[in-house]
């Protein structure tokens, strides 16, 4: 983006990856000012179909007086190539809780470790800077690589929410995980995180 009002957002280094924030005031300047070719390339969508999906989100309000969003898209530092998002779909901060959720947006780019690498500091982000107290995750029960990285990060089984998510045309069962702020604080020091936060007045 090159329009001098376009919101700067925060940014998450890790070793290969930057995390950028896509926030509502970026949503709001994206798909009011922006061209479908700049939201497009910006938030790495590949074609006319996943653009009307995020046209159709945006028209239809993205928060609420109870919910917001803090998400990241994923960008390879090297190729600026934009490999997925992880971040907080659903923020409820008069409860200081909020969803994470995550997407590599093509399998050639799993089993590389880039979850593993953004997920760290997106938790830790939540709990020291957005002020949360719990986080919250939501899986398909049979997808191992998914409930495995949630508990590489500390999250604890709570159990189940039958018929949650809408899988082609089919009600499945979620595993609901979570982590709060005791947990984190006594594990942080076990993760090894490597990453800085470039606070937008320095991006």
């Amino acid at each position: 983006m090159t329009n001098s009002d376009f919101p700067h957002p925060v940014v998450l280094e890790t070793e290969r990856l930057y995390l950028s924030a896509l926030t509502p005031a970026i949503y709001q300047h994206l798909f009011t000012v922006s061209s479908d070719e700049e939201i497009t390339a910006y938030l790495g969508l590949k074609n006319a179909a996943e653009l009307a999906e995020e046209k159709d989100k945006f028209s239809k309000g993205l928060t609420t007086y109870f919910h917001s969003f803090r998400n990241f898209k994923i960008m390879d530092k090297l190729t600026a190539t934009v490999l997925g998002r992880c971040g907080y779909h659903t923020w409820i901060m008069s409860h200081r809780r909020a969803e994470v959720g995550y997407v590599l947006f093509d399998d050639s780019y799993k089993q590389k470790g880039y979850m593993t690498e953004a997920l760290g500091p997106v938790i830790a982000y939540g709990f020291e800077e957005m002020g949360l107290r719990r986080i919250e995750a939501m899986a398909a029960d049979y997808n191992t690589p998914s409930i495995k990285l949630l508990k590489r990060f500390g999250m604890q089984l709570e159990g189940v929410i039958r018929e949650h998510y809408v899988v082609n045309g089919i009600n499945e069962d979620s595993v609901l995980y979570s982590i709060i702020r005791p947990d984190y604080d006594r594990l942080k020091p076990l993760w090894n995180l490597q990453y800085k936060i470039h606070q937008p007045e320095k991006v």
